[in-house]
């Protein structure tokens, strides 16, 4: 029966260059067997010479590791994959170094210095960059957007191949909670401006290239002007709105979009190119209602999460400048850290997308804020003017409580947040508790709701609203964040 076998990327010298071979076998050492006669050389390198597979060699029929099964008799069904896994060495190469002449095959491509030459050998040995591929990479210009989670692997992994001219978005600080996962900030660099921080950091990893920053924000008013002056724009926001107007921006300009996105232990990463495949508009018409996704801010997230998507969007942005490779177009790959998982999921050009179908109606940038839902009435103005959301700032609390007043504090948290930091006699129950316990809390004595920010406790005063309670229910303004920086702060902040 047919099955297929992969072959790494190491081994494909001895089996004709090929990736994938498909043989006739009812088990796993037969598809071995008829492998290795039909290409001599990669018996060797598979197995010893007592005939079993080396050390350094793993099979894997589907998922499953075959030494922990019935190893060569492993029987195989249609359609299974065998897959070899070597060891790959990450040191440095014994051999001598190769003398590379700079290939004349594409006049119009910056030429490379002798330092240059040396500092991207090990991508000059490779057939697939090589000289010509190099020169590309120099000519090539891409426009990061946001020098966070995302953005800050991506720019050092960007600069370090050498890619000419790299632009940066971004308005924002370096604030100590970033440290985790930005890694192209330091300690040093709290308080400063992403950009100039990212600026030094990347023209220390590579004094060849070209760094043009933006502190700006990205908006429907500048977006085409940034855009149209860069070959590839790579999306590393953290929003709902800004990713609209990225992926809307880069299909008005004609420009590919290598995006990636994070949440606790998953990632996601594509390609969106509307000139050769879906958009992120294809992938979804709609953002989710506002605050149904929580951010990382509220939610979190793993601190090397963002550096394995952010250099997935790294090889994708290196391979679109080569034009090699099989770049994530019209493909959604999913990343489960905690499971060590990768998913593949196949994506549709939608015909009636409203920006890159067939009748596309968006044929400008439009208002994301308001797109994405976030422009109507704050919660505490959705009240009637008898029962207008109140709100007490953490100062004020403190004197209540002070005073002797008869106040319930209520913290809607997560119990992971509050063994972080609390409030002193504060009942937690989680935000999305609060209707099923709404039983817990008083109606006759004054009640104060907080969370991190104050935005999650506006949620819950509606929710308790919305489901009848009848006791007076204040918002913390700013939150527990707001307590430690206005009442005390030995109180830590996240």
């Amino acid at each position: 029966m047919p099955v297929t076998i992969t072959i790494p990327t190491a081994l494909r010298q001895y089996a004709g260059g090929q990736s994938e071979i498909e043989v006739e076998a009812r088990t796993a050492g037969e598809a071995l067997d008829s492998l290795t006669s039909k290409h001599a050389d990669l018996r060797r390198h598979l197995f010893n010479e007592q005939n079993r597979l080396r050390n350094f060699v793993n099979v894997y029929v589907n998922d499953e590791d075959i030494r922990h099964a019935e190893g060569a008799d492993t029987p195989l069904k249609e359609g299974d994959t065998v897959m070899i896994v070597p060891s790959i060495a990450g040191g440095a190469m014994t051999e001598d170094k190769v003398a590379l002449e700079q290939s004349d095959t594409s006049a119009s491509l910056p030429t490379l210095s002798h330092e240059e030459i040396a500092r991207y050998s090990r991508h000059l040995i490779m057939p697939e960059v090589g000289m010509e591929g190099q020169r590309k990479l120099k000519a090539a210009s891409v426009l990061m957007i946001g020098t966070g989670g995302l953005g800050a692997p991506l720019g050092m992994y960007l600069a370090a191949a050498g890619v000419g001219r790299l632009g940066v978005v971004d308005f924002d600080v370096v604030d100590e909670s970033n440290l985790q996962r930005q890694i192209v900030h330091g300690t040093k660099d709290v308080g400063r401006l992403k950009i100039e921080s990212a600026r030094d950091r990347l023209s220390d990893i590579n004094p060849h290239i070209k760094i043009e920053t933006h502190n700006t924000r990205l908006t429907s008013e500048n977006a085409l002007e940034l855009f149209h002056d860069y070959d590839i724009i790579v999306d590393g926001t953290d929003n709902f709105p800004t990713r609209y107007l990225v992926n809307d921006a880069c299909v008005l300009t004609g420009k590919p979009n290598v995006y990636g996105s994070i949440f606790r232990f998953e990632g996601q990463a594509s390609v969106f190119w509307a000139k050769r495949g879906a958009c992120y508009r294809c992938l979804y018409p709609e953002p989710p209602p506002p605050g149904l996704v929580p951010s990382c801010a509220e939610g979190g997230v793993l601190g090397v999460l963002p550096g394995i998507v952010g250099a997935i969007q790294a090889n994708e942005t290196i391979k679109l400048i080569l034009g090699g490779g099989d770049p994530l177009i019209n493909r959604l790959l999913l990343f489960d850290a905690w499971r060590m998982r990768f998913r593949e999921l196949k994506l549709r050009k939608d015909p009636a997308c409203p920006v890159c179908g067939e009748r596309p109606i968006i044929k400008e940038l439009i208002d994301y804020e308001e797109f994405c839902g976030l422009k109507q009435q704050p919660v505490a103005e959705q009240f009637s003017e008898g029962e207008r959301m109140q709100e007490i700032t953490a100062s004020a609390l403190k004197r209540l409580v002070d005073d002797g007043a008869d106040v319930q504090i209520v913290d809607v948290r997560e119990p992971h947040e509050y063994d972080i930091a609390r409030i002193p006699n504060t009942k937690l129950i989680p935000l999305g508790q609060i209707v099923n316990r709404i039983s817990e809390i008083d109606p006759s004595r004054e009640t104060v709701v907080h969370c991190k920010g104050g935005v999650r406790s506006a949620r819950a005063i509606e929710a308790m609203k919305r489901a009848g309670y009848q006791g007076r229910l204040i918002n913390l303004k700013g939150g527990i964040t707001a307590w430690s920086d206005e009442v005390d702060p030995s109180v830590p902040k996240y």
